[in-house]
């Protein structure tokens, strides 16, 4: 029915828009369609004019695209009113119901809930929207006093941002003089200045990615595995950041299908109830645990 049709556009648009960022499988899993309708969807919501950006493995929509400003100025506000908002709400009483379940609906939208101090957030905004602007046109800039933990040192910092993480605490960015990409925190930034030059290294830009597992890699490797009712019911318990990824299979067993940063994580756990768990791919994943298993009967050699 195109009621059941228009439902799915309407919530496939809002979860696009959201203060988050979603993969293709997440999303066909939450509107809960194929992935050769999300991608017709999607170039249809271009045709509408809406700004469709591809972010690494995520999808998201520009929410300065024509209709979508339009919407939100009538809708919604400014970044400044909605800091101006944030600040009142954190003075009011706590505990009550009320200003958290508001707290909660400002935070889903907009990007201004970095810091607890009032001041340094309404700085963090500012460096926010340069940061933006850059990425949406390419440009290079300027990270003013940014302070390094690592180095040590308090100096500007000339890289290409790409990247928005981490509910925008953080920016990656291309840094021509190291030639590496690196995780910049908002926080850390005195300033951002946006320069007049674009960018010239985009082929050497690459995202960073955190798994499930909590390892951190600029690729995503597929994995695709069956569990029984043991396995299952400890990824639920230690690792329950992957159950978006898990669905029913049949015969009390679960498929689970995601893109890991590292087959270690993934691959102890694997290994660990190997009699409980059906390896269906990727072709990696495969030979890393093929090699794993064989390193491990070397071991068992007598005298080894």
């Amino acid at each position: 029915m195109r009621h059941d049709k228009l439902e799915r556009e309407l919530h496939l648009l809002l979860l696009l828009a959201e203060n988050h960022r979603y993969t293709v499988n997440e999303l066909c899993d939450k509107v809960g369609i194929s992935r050769r309708n999300l991608y017709y969807y999607l170039e249809f919501f271009r045709d509408c004019g809406f700004k469709v950006q591809k972010h690494g493995a995520y999808h998201t929509i520009d929410r300065s695209s024509p209709f979508f400003s339009h919407l939100v100025s009538r809708i919604s506000f400014t970044e400044e009113e909605a800091v101006l908002l944030r600040r009142m709400l954190d003075k009011a009483e706590h505990g009550n119901a009320l200003i958290a379940g508001l707290k909660r609906k400002l935070e889903n939208f907009y990007d201004f809930d970095i810091l607890a101090d009032e001041q340094l957030r309404e700085h963090a905004v500012r460096s926010i929207g340069v940061l933006y602007d850059a990425i949406k046109l390419r440009r290079q800039v300027v990270l003013r006093g940014y302070a390094s933990p690592h180095s040590q040192t308090v100096r500007d910092r000339f890289v290409e941002p790409f990247l928005l993480m981490n509910n925008n605490n953080e920016a990656r960015c291309y840094e021509p003089s190291s030639g590496m990409n690196k995780t910049f925190k908002i926080s850390r930034m005195q300033g951002v200045e946006m320069l007049e030059t674009e960018w010239e290294h985009e082929d050497k830009h690459r995202q960073m990615f955190t798994d499930v597992f909590m390892f951190s890699g600029e690729a995503l490797l597929p994995v695709d595995i069956t569990l029984g009712p043991l396995s299952y019911n400890i990824l639920r318990e230690e690792y329950p950041q992957a159950m978006p990824h898990v669905v029913p299979d049949g015969g009390g067993r679960h498929r689970l299908r995601l893109d890991v940063c590292s087959y270690a994580g993934i691959g102890r756990f694997v290994l660990g109830l190997y009699d409980d768990i059906r390896v269906l791919g990727g072709d990696g994943f495969r030979r890393y645990l093929s090699e794993k298993i064989a390193s491990m009967r070397a071991h068992l050699q007598p005298g080894a």
